[in-house]
């Protein structure tokens, strides 16, 4: 391997790496705003402090999660002028404003409210402060609508020209760079998954209190309304990914080879193989486990339908398929978990047993996670299986990246690595342990010192101390605690 090989080598896997930390958070902080809203909403239309000490308790979670997702934001950005600048210098024109747009009506509209929702409930009026968390949460939303526009556009480019430095220009209306043949569908199957990857979080944390015999009504509204949202989205996510999935077959069919696993050409009806090992230097996948034709039926609702084969690809031209064809596998496998845990949840309603029921506990702790990885896989898939293409057909990966030496590429993501595992790692472990808390009556009004709100300090009385302003004694918020300081 050359040194520009390795190089470019490197800097994929730097990409991947950051925007893998990366997408955790935007996939977690998208729901749970929305998650918040909803709360806050249930609160002041009922009266019921239960949905109160909710959303509290969620708020400081959201707080630690959304700082993290914009600082590892912040840090993959730049990667496009270090590693990728050719790409930043021939898609830029295009790129450049879509991003910008991004942060007008996006970022500005989060952090201009942000901290209204965070610090001002005991500041504004219940009107102002859930307008400020219904900012937050449409904020996370036009923010996702613009990045996925961005990465859409890379997959399905419309609208384009080139210009006389060889960049790709706007050519007649943006609405055709927006709004481009896949972008639709990618946002809806995205922002979905983002609300199903909130929702396991939320049902895991719940069953795990019930499973420690924690029964408060905060726990039993929390669990209740995930598992209400697994057993409505997980169907709506399964009918999005195969329209998705048929958009991919439309404009990227050499994706869906490798999703499929298929070398060879079906004139007649294409198997859909369950379990394989893709051996593209032979040119097959040796069959574990396959059912015939059902590839067609799900490809084109048509069991006798030709399905053409990777062979019909230039080699050089074709996506690496064993990556492809296991993430598509694992992040399918998660969805149908997470419909058979919405379904399980059904069935325990039906006969009383939703918050007794612990096998069903132990189903949604283990699938607390499922969403993240899931995602994860997801986007594995549908990065990888865009190669060798950084804009599909127009530029290839290795033309994009920057003229960098190996050993500068290498060095950097060494420092990414060890400086976001340790970064991240105490904030993922910080957000745990706030978890492993119930939520209670009481709840702080904001999302600040929520180490000592949760219960994690010792209690006065074990360290000899009395109650105060500086310890765990009664809390006290708002008018009457400023007049007791003075």
């Amino acid at each position: 391997m050359t040194d520009a090989e390795t190089a470019l080598l490197l800097a994929r896997c730097q990409f991947a790496f950051t925007v893998s930390f990366h997408f955790i958070f935007p996939a977690f902080s998208i729901g749970l705003a929305s998650y918040l809203a909803v709360l806050e909403a249930l609160w002041l239309k009922t009266g019921n402090a239960a949905f109160l000490n909710l959303f509290r308790y969620w708020l400081k979670i959201f707080a630690i999660a959304f700082a993290m997702g914009v600082v590892s934001g912040i840090v993959m950005s730049y990667q496009f002028g270090t590693n990728w600048s050719v790409f930043s210098d021939r898609a830029g024109p295009i790129i450049g404003p879509l991003m910008a747009y991004e942060v007008l009506t996006a970022f500005f509209l989060e952090a201009g409210f942000l901290g209204v929702m965070l610090f001002g409930m005991e500041r504004v009026g219940k009107g102002l402060h859930f307008a400020a968390t219904l900012m937050v949460a449409l904020g996370t939303v036009i923010s996702a609508f613009w990045i996925l526009s961005v990465n859409s556009w890379m997959h399905t480019p419309t609208g384009w020209a080139i210009n006389g430095q060889g960049q790709f220009v706007p050519a007649g209306s943006w609405l055709a760079i927006i709004f481009n043949p896949s972008f639709p569908y990618r946002l809806v199957h995205t922002v979905i998954a983002a609300y199903l990857t909130t929702a396991l979080v939320v049902g895991g944390v719940g069953a795990w209190h019930l499973l420690r015999r924690r029964d408060g009504p905060e726990i039993r509204i929390m669990f209740s309304m995930a598992m209400w949202m697994a057993a409505v989205v997980a169907p709506l996510q399964i009918v999005a990914g195969d329209l998705h999935g048929l958009n991919t077959l439309e404009h990227q069919p050499a994706k869906v080879m490798a999703m499929e696993g298929h070398y060879d050409s079906y004139p007649d009806g294409a198997p859909l193989i369950l379990i394989g090992l893709p051996d593209p230097d032979a040119e097959r996948t040796r069959v574990l486990l396959e059912i015939p034709k059902l590839s067609s039926l799900i490809l084109h609702h048509d069991a006798n339908a030709p399905v053409a084969g990777l062979k019909t690809i230039a080699r050089e031209d074709r996506p690496p398929v064993e990556i492809v064809f296991w993430s598509f596998r694992i992040m399918v496998g998660l969805g149908l978990l997470m419909f058979a845990l919405g379904l399980a949840s059904l069935t325990a309603r039906l006969f009383g047993r939703l918050y007794d029921w612990r096998v069903l506990h132990r189903f949604a702790l283990v699938m607390g996670p499922a969403g993240f990885v899931a995602v994860i896989a997801g986007w594995v898939t549908t990065e990888v299986g865009r190669q060798p293409w950084v804009i599909y057909h127009l530029l290839r990966t290795e033309d994009a990246v920057s003229p960098i030496a190996s050993p500068g590429v290498g060095g950097s993501l060494i420092a990414f690595v060890l400086v976001y595992f340790a970064v991240f790692s105490a904030g993922t472990l910080y957000i745990l342990r706030l978890m492993a808390h119930p939520p209670h009556a009481g709840e702080p009004g904001e999302a600040s010192a929520p180490i000592r709100t949760a219960g994690i300090t010792p209690s006065p009385a074990l360290r000899g101390l009395p109650p105060g302003p500086e310890t765990d004694g009664p809390e006290t918020d708002g008018p009457e605690t400023d007049e007791k300081e003075r």
